[in-house]
């Protein structure tokens, strides 16, 4: 097993991250082993424990970032949309529908792997989405409060507009037919034409 050349801390840590994140995309949190995650970084099984608590915290720490990555680049893109409620909310949804292609992985993870953390980890990432499912939120409570969208039940369109959105990180292929712009406005406007005011 060959060390990893010129390895450091810092390297050596984002190796493991991006090995295990790849490990569990693949086979699964239950059946990716430490010692096979070790071997793909080129370091030693023993080795690990420096860099990671356990295989749990490892999971948990992997879902944290993307959630924190998601949740700011998220504000980012609202931000820049200007103060325009329908900038603002088609700027939510492109963003979305982009971050889930560009970042399959780490999502399809904090999804599917969900069930797999213990109960303290689970609350704080169920924490976390929550927070992100607000921001959705109080973008359409603000439309139907201006009388720009017409929405029955916010709770459950945000839900099920995410769910809709989400769903392209399972299907997208950057070779595929339609490019990422052509989807982000397909998206868009499929989750705008169920809420608009007619």
């Amino acid at each position: 097993m060959a060390r990893i050349t010129g390895s450091n801390g810092a390297r050596t840590a984002a190796a493991i991250r991006r090995v295990a994140l790849r490990l569990i995309y693949r086979q699964g949190f239950a059946a990716m082993n430490l010692r096979d995650l070790a071997a793909e970084v080129g370091i030693q099984p023993s080795s690990l424990y420096n860099h990671i608590a356990s295989k749990q915290a490892l999971l948990a720490d992997l879902m944290r970032e993307h959630m924190a990555a998601l949740l700011a680049a998220t504000d980012a893109a609202v931000t820049a949309a200007g103060p325009g409620l329908m900038d603002r909310l088609r700027a939510f949804i492109g963003h979305h529908v982009l971050y889930h292609t560009e970042k399959r992985h780490e999502v399809y993870v904090a999804n599917f792997e969900l069930r797999a953390l213990d109960p303290a980890n689970h609350a704080q990432i169920v924490a976390m989405r929550a927070g992100y499912e607000a921001r959705l939120m109080a973008l359409l409570r603000e439309g139907v409060e201006a009388g720009e969208l017409d929405i029955a039940d916010i709770p459950v369109t945000a839900f099920a507009m995410l769910a809709m959105l989400t769903g392209i990180c399972t299907w997208y292929r950057p070779n595929g037919r339609l490019g990422k712009a052509e989807l982000v406005a397909l998206h868009t406007e499929l989750a705008l034409n169920g809420i608009r005011r007619r």
